[in-house]
């Protein structure tokens, strides 16, 4: 079976995972993203390299919930980060070796109610998060966006 492999997009975004929330800045765009719960889990998961497939099948065995209601709601989340370029498929994947490791080490006995991953985007600071920081200010620095002025 083909393997979707996926890899966050280092030339567009930067992110942090901070007492499991992620919170991801597109760079270009001027958007920033949260994560959390599943959300989050399943995004720790594509910054270890493991698969889409992987991916629905721990989130399937950890949690209770119809599996294929778990394996689409995981999809549409995976196609949301795809449409945002957020992230990006990954045509090298490494650490193979080490992902069956991890997923025995994810998959408890106890299983969970099912959250539907979400990502949740802002543009309220999108002009500013979007500044060329060094070109696009006036001369106070930034956050001070340069007004260009005719004379």
């Amino acid at each position: 079976m083909l393997q979707n492999y996926f890899k966050v997009n280092t030339s567009k975004v930067v992110q942090e995972t901070i007492d499991g929330e992620v919170v991801i800045v597109n760079l270009k765009k001027g958007y920033y993203y949260n994560l959390i719960d599943t959300g989050a889990e399943i995004w720790s998961y594509i910054e270890k390299g493991i698969s889409q497939e992987e991916i629905n099948s721990i989130i399937i065995q950890k949690y209770s919930g119809n599996e294929d209601d778990i394996s689409s709601q995981i999809n549409d989340f995976f196609q949301e980060l795809l449409t945002e370029q957020i992230i990006i498929p990954d045509l090298n994947p490494h650490n193979i070796s080490e992902k069956n490791t991890i997923i025995k080490e994810d998959i408890n006995t106890d299983k969970f109610s099912f959250q539907t991953p979400k990502l949740n985007k802002y543009t309220d600071m999108e002009e500013l998060l979007a500044l060329d920081p060094i070109h696009e200010v006036d001369e106070m620095g930034w956050p001070n966006a340069k007004i260009d002025t005719l004379i």
